[in-house]
């Protein structure tokens, strides 16, 4: 391969969290350069992270000399270089599924709940830490009930959530049970997303990628 890959990426960050496991389903050899998003007061507002990525967000992907950042852009820009193995089915009407599925997760439950959310509700307005928990269970709820309720009523629905190979979809859920866990979310109510999560995580692309199995975790 002539451009190198390197991820910006934080341990317990679910956005990063997809793209490493994209990038491992891929079987992409990357170098990961950990941006601690709590450290020396968030690092990833340092200038020079500022610079490479001006939200001042994880993850960021360098490819060869040129940046991307947005992980669903990210999983989208492997899949154009990297078609297989594929994230996104080959007919138009399930990669439109996939997609959004991965962006019910994605644009609808993650950036409720995510760390400068959370971090401004504290800061800024001084709501208690019990309130942002309600908060953050809430709209994982709200996005869990109808993320089941498209798996169970889809005969696309198989081992994972589209099919029997993972996919975007995948990438985009496993981190967040991941955090739903962190909060206490009871997820009995969701059978079909734990038998998905079980058949990912047995997988090596996704264990990992796991946060626990990071260089930076702790």
């Amino acid at each position: 391969m002539e451009a190198g890959w390197k991820l910006y990426s934080y341990w317990r960050s679910s956005a990063a969290y997809r793209v490493r496991i994209g990038l491992n389903l891929k079987g992409l050899d990357y170098a990961l350069e950990p941006v601690h998003l709590v450290r020396d007061g968030g690092q990833q507002h340092a200038p020079d992270y500022a610079a490479l990525n001006p939200q001042q967000l994880v993850p960021a992907l360098r490819h060869g000399d040129k940046v991307l950042t947005q992980s669903l852009a990210i999983l989208d820009y492997l899949e154009d270089v990297q078609p297989q193995p594929p994230l996104l089915p080959a007919d138009a009407i399930g990669r439109a599924r996939v997609r959004g599925l991965a962006q019910l997760v994605a644009c609808d439950i993650h950036p409720l709940n995510n760390l400068r959310v959370v971090q401004f509700f504290d800061r800024e307005w001084h709501v208690p830490q019990s309130e942002r928990e309600d908060w953050a269970l809430h709209w994982m709820r709200t996005g869990f009930d109808a993320m089941e309720a498209a798996l169970s009523g889809s005969a696309d629905t198989g081992r994972f959530c589209h099919g029997d190979t993972p996919g975007m979809a995948d990438c985009c859920l496993i981190p967040q049970l991941y955090n739903a866990r962190r909060f206490s979310l009871d997820l009995a109510p969701y059978p079909i997303l734990r038998r998905i999560e079980e058949a990912c995580l047995a997988l090596p692309a996704f264990d990992a990628a796991r946060p626990e199995n990071q260089p930076d975790a702790g």
